[in-house]
């Protein structure tokens, strides 16, 4: 249990160091919406639906939170934030290509860096990475256990949801 805790201690710091400012560029661009006259739609995929879960149905909510569905259909005053394990995931890869196709600024959070490599990070306008990419434990045979990627996004869901209600707070 120390080390678990030891470990998940090491990684919310990690990202609180690291992701400060992404986090703040990511709270302004969803507040654009909330300000203006669009939507926040979260796109959270697999166990990142817990985000989404948190932002409407939590103690709370996040002002004006909307699921996202396939066929919905986005307009460019609406902002999406994309929530995904991974960076290759191909769901969150296609709806990032007709966003940015369609010229609709959108956030990203996932695991891997951003970088060169990093298709998704390239298309978003703010990419926080919650830096999980393997397990954060030895297991007993010698793999990486203990993946906590919902814990990590609703780390950084809290982070932009205080910097988000202070932008929506003071244009009121």
């Amino acid at each position: 249990m120390k080390i678990l805790t030891t470990q998940i201690g090491g990684l919310l710091q990690r990202i609180g160091s690291g992701g400060e400012e992404s986090i703040e560029e990511t709270a302004r661009l969803l507040a654009q919406a909330s300000i203006g006259e669009g939507r926040v739609i979260f796109a959270a995929f697999d166990e990142m639906e817990a985000v989404l879960l948190s932002a409407q149905l939590g103690a709370e909510p996040f002002q004006g939170a909307v699921r996202y569905e396939e066929d919905m259909e986005i307009r460019s005053a609406d902002r999406v934030w994309i929530l995904t394990r991974s960076a290759l995931d191909e769901r969150a890869l296609a709806l990032a290509r007709n966003l940015a196709d369609q010229f609709i600024p959108f956030a990203v959070t996932a695991g891997e860096k951003a970088d060169e490599q990093n298709e998704l990070s390239d298309l978003a306008y703010t990419y926080i990475s919650t830096g999980l990419t393997k397990g954060l434990l030895p297991g007993p045979t010698g793999e990486r256990i203990v993946q906590p990627h919902a814990l990590a996004a609703l780390f950084i869901y809290e982070a932009v949801k205080m910097a988000y209600d202070e932008m929506v707070s003071d244009e009121e």
